[in-house]
């Protein structure tokens, strides 16, 4: 099964992931583990990224797919039968593209682009309210996951924190951003009838089966 996730900040991606992964089999990959995996290990390509971003420049698309395309010659990918959850790539139209190519050299295809709709409003407070634990990383939400004391971590105690990435301007940045490169690709596997949209403003759990419901009958 080969499948991408798409959806704006604060979406709920990285939880349908895990399920979605553990319930079928297939690897997650992530472009952020696979950015931060590459350059721990001083790869060719982690090296290439790294003089990129040593200059504040954004990293080509070109070295995106061409971690995306190493990515996928791993042994779990082949082992789960050249399947996969791709989760944060492609984000632009020339990514998905290159994606398409990739697959065909294996003589397959994709299976679905499940896109998780929740409207922007909505968006900015669930991730302008996440707040995290430095030691333990466990994470909360000041009006849907509140801890037991406010400001303080359930598990350890320690005072939790705002990311500089959830502040309120820079969600609606971020957002921004995905309406400008990562929304034409709704349009794009729309064209293709791979496009699944999934409520995103329901429970995880309502979310999830739905997303069941459409892959249980998929081999």
């Amino acid at each position: 099964m080969r499948i991408v996730l798409l959806g704006p900040p604060g979406a709920g991606k990285g939880t349908q992931a895990k399920r979605i992964c553990e319930t079928y089999g297939i690897p997650h990959i992530s472009t952020g583990d696979l950015f931060r995996e590459n350059m721990s290990k001083d790869t060719p390509l982690g090296k290439k990224a790294k003089e990129y971003m040593a200059q504040g420049l954004l990293v080509p698309d070109d070295l995106v797919v061409d971690m995306v395309e190493d990515r996928l010659t791993h042994e779990d990918v082949l082992a789960a039968g050249y399947g996969y959850l791709l989760d944060g790539f492609p984000r632009t139209v020339h990514q998905a593209e290159a994606l398409c190519r990739i697959n065909a050299k294996r003589d397959c295809e994709l299976d679905f682009a499940i896109n998780l709709d929740v409207p922007f409003d909505i968006l900015i407070e669930r991730v302008s309210g996440r707040r995290i634990c430095p030691t333990c990383h466990a994470t909360y939400h000041v009006k849907y996951s509140k801890p037991k004391v406010e400001g303080v971590c359930d598990l350890d105690g320690t005072p939790l924190y705002q990311r500089e990435d959830d502040k309120v301007e820079t969600v609606k940045k971020r957002i921004e951003v995905y309406q400008d490169q990562t929304e034409p690709l709704i349009e794009f596997y729309e064209d293709k009838q791979k496009i699944i949209n999934i409520n995103g403003l329901q429970h995880m759990k309502d979310v999830f089966d739905n997303i069941e419901k459409i892959l249980s009958g998929v081999n």
